[in-house]
């Protein structure tokens, strides 16, 4: 799984999602809060792994420090059984029961990093996920690009008055 981090709507999510859809593997979004707990995040990472579906945990850094030590033992768990299993489903150990694994699972957790309310994330946890940096997108110049792919010859005046437009819209 990846980290993805950066300011609210930088596509931390829609990149997974996109993904996701690209392999044909199915994926869940889920909202953390400061309520969640290690028995219903492992609830969750066991359907998670009995599947082989995708699990994006959106604002990871809400949940409290307490549960996620307890969490990087789970999602450790996880890898380590997605290592074993070799590309094919098999059994594999989750805090002491023997469950089915399909090694297409996989767990992806975002991140705002710097808001209130948001913990640091413990290194035993960060050293489970690759880290990903987002920026929030340039619109004009996707928009210009995208004109000249199809050939249009003012693509950049038209660009600035779309992304004027867009952003009128989203207003």
């Amino acid at each position: 799984g990846g980290a993805p981090a950066g300011p609210a709507g930088s596509g931390k999510t829609e990149t997974v999602k996109d993904l996701s859809k690209a392999l044909a593997i199915m994926v869940y979004v889920f909202n953390c809060s400061d309520q969640m707990d290690y028995r219903s995040l492992g609830s969750i990472f066991k359907g998670l792994a009995s599947s082989g579906s995708w699990g994006c945990f959106d604002e990871f850094n809400r949940i409290e420090v307490e549960v996620l030590s307890v969490v990087a033992t789970q999602v450790k768990q996880i890898l380590q059984g997605i290592r074993e299993c070799r590309d094919k489903p098999s059994m594999f150990t989750f805090e002491g029961n023997q469950m089915k694994l399909v090694p297409t699972c996989g767990i992806f957790i975002t991140m705002n990093p710097g808001y209130l309310g948001r913990t640091e994330l413990p290194e035993n946890i960060k050293a489970l996920f690759r880290p990903c940096s987002m920026v929030i997108p340039d619109y004009w110049l996707i928009c210009e690009i995208f004109l000249l792919a199809q050939g249009f010859q003012q693509a950049r005046d038209l660009s600035k008055k779309f992304t004027t437009l867009y952003s009128l819209n989203q207003e």
